[in-house]
């Protein structure tokens, strides 16, 4: 839903609830009137381009509980209170946990109309700001989230394009450190629901005895200590993506529930009977083998096939070798910039050390090693630790790694590479040809 510029205007009083009205409505300023709360709330959700104008005491859901069901839609929608004389601190209270502004009765027209165009204002930039980052994130192409010139990486590109277009349930599954965040985020921002919420619910940091909660949303008085209604993942993530990550955490009580979730599109609170139906694709991730797990008795196999409509699996680095220099490259500059310091020189052989090692754990250890680097503090056991094979293999594997380093550094020149090598022209495109190296693919990846 997305209404422009539009004031929800919400009072029990309906005297009160007019004057608003035609206050708002003199002032070239669309206004919808509600007596009751809860109307009001189900015309809300990320995509509402108004405000909420709400009075604080009133039957049934009053201002505050209003308050924080909407933030929990969206915690940049701004909310102006209508307080009696008795209430001023009452709303001052809430102002600190989100409201925009209060109006203390009785008021001036100006009062509501100079309020109420402020935060509309606000609202505006507000939804500008998520349509530019959002138009950001979606100019982010799959090539520069996975950068690398290895066949592995070329595969995996294409795959995540060519599942990103179809709206299937996908499960990423890798070593720890391999990018499936970073996976699932290409699948939502590649996808049609690039502008909807994209939500991410580690299900190892789950809290205990709340996973429902967390998850599918409560009502108040569902459990005790359940003072306030609260809006779970899943609706969060309303025609947008939800990434479960760590899915093989979730207790089996738990995977029957969100089992019906996935395969109904259909969620019911804690503490309601109420069906909400929601559109929203499912990613999950894990770094264990789920097949065994539902052989060993841990994991539903019918929540498995629900979530494995596409599987999609992340290379490790020792799949990809030739990419670490580009990679550990990245890495230096991006820290640089985000640390505010000049981006350093990575020496030839710093680079070739760190593309003949072992990194067991995969890129979010080759990026540690980066930031160490950046800030000067490199741990030679980042460059010192052995790799496994047989002495050909090995003797092979650094071979090649050591060219890839080279035509990375060389941006893909073989003159420069083949005398830092100190080999020949002919000797170099050999070992090219013999490793599957491209020269062209090295070009593209200088950073």
């Amino acid at each position: 839903m997305s209404e422009t510029g539009t004031v929800l205007f919400i009072d029990d009083e309906e005297p009160l609830r007019i004057a608003g009205q035609q206050t708002l409505e003199l002032a070239d300023i669309e206004c919808r009137p509600f007596d009751r709360a809860e109307p009001a709330l189900e015309r809300i959700d990320r995509d509402f381009a108004g405000v909420i104008v709400t009075d604080l005491r009133m039957p049934g859901m009053g201002g505050a509980a209003l308050l924080h069901a909407v933030l929990q839609k969206d915690a940049e929608l701004p909310i102006i209170l209508i307080t009696g004389h008795g209430d001023v601190e009452l709303a001052v209270s809430m102002m600190r946990d989100g409201a925009y502004d209060f109006i203390q009765k009785p008021f001036e027209p100006e009062r509501l109309v100079d309020a109420v165009r402020r935060a509309l204002a606000m609202r505006s930039l507000t939804l500008e700001n998520r349509r530019l980052r959002s138009q950001m994130q979606s100019q982010l192409t799959t090539q520069d989230r996975f950068r690398g010139a290895s066949e592995a990486t070329k595969r995996l590109r294409k795959q995540i394009s060519d599942i990103a277009v179809t709206d299937a349930n996908v499960l990423i599954v890798g070593e720890t450190g391999t990018g499936k965040s970073l996976a699932a985020q290409a699948l939502h921002s590649d996808s049609a629901r690039a502008d909807k919420p994209f939500i991410t619910v580690n299900c190892a940091a789950l809290p205990e005895g709340g996973i429902e909660s967390e998850l599918f949303g409560h009502e108040v008085g569902a459990f005790a200590g359940a003072t306030r209604a609260r809006i779970g993942k899943f609706e969060h993530a309303r025609r947008g993506t939800l990434f479960l990550d760590e899915i093989d955490s979730l207790p089996m009580a738990t995977q029957g529930k969100l089992l019906e979730a996935v395969e109904t599109g259909i969620i019911h609170r804690l503490g309601s009977h109420d069906p909400i139906h929601l559109d929203v694709r499912c990613v999950a991730a894990t770094k264990t083998d789920l097949e065994s797990a539902v052989a060993d008795g841990r994991f539903r196999g019918d929540l498995l096939y629900r979530l494995n409509v596409v599987t999609l699996r992340m290379p490790s680095l020792a799949a990809r070798r030739e990419d670490v220099p580009v990679l550990f490259l990245t890495f230096v500059g991006q820290i640089a910039d985000r640390y505010d310091v000049p981006v350093p020189h990575v020496p030839g052989a710093t680079l070739d050390a760190i593309a003949a090692r072992d990194w067991p754990g995969n890129v979010r250890e080759l990026r540690n090693a980066a930031e160490r680097f950046v800030l000067g503090l490199p741990d030679q056991s980042d460059l010192a630790a052995p790799t496994s094979g047989t002495l050909a293999e090995r003797l092979a594997e650094h071979e090649r790694a050591l060219i890839a380093a080279s035509l990375t550094a060389h941006g893909g020149r073989l003159k420069d590479t083949y005398e830092a090598l100190g080999i020949s022209r002919k000797a170099l495109y050999e070992k090219m040809v013999r490793y599957g190296l491209d020269r062209d693919s090295f070009a593209n990846q200088q950073v």
